[in-house]
């Protein structure tokens, strides 16, 4: 929770990947550590910690792009 971690249903478990949230540019590293969502159009769960590095903790969800590094 208070770590940069995230849920991915393909990637790796161990994978670090960087988030981008496009409607304010703000971004956050992190580690694939668990699988899901299991939620239709979603491709990510992120940590509390990475959703408010991210700036989306109130509104819950957002788009962010998302890449391997």
């Amino acid at each position: 929770m208070n770590k940069n971690t995230l849920a991915h249903k393909t990637l790796p478990l161990g994978t670090k990947v960087r988030l981008v949230n496009p409607a304010n540019g703000k971004s956050a590293e992190g580690v694939i550590n668990d699988r899901g969502p299991y939620i239709k159009g979603r491709d990510v769960d992120v940590s509390y910690a990475m959703a408010k590095q991210l700036g989306f903790v109130r509104k819950g969800v957002t788009k962010l792009d998302i890449e391997t590094i």
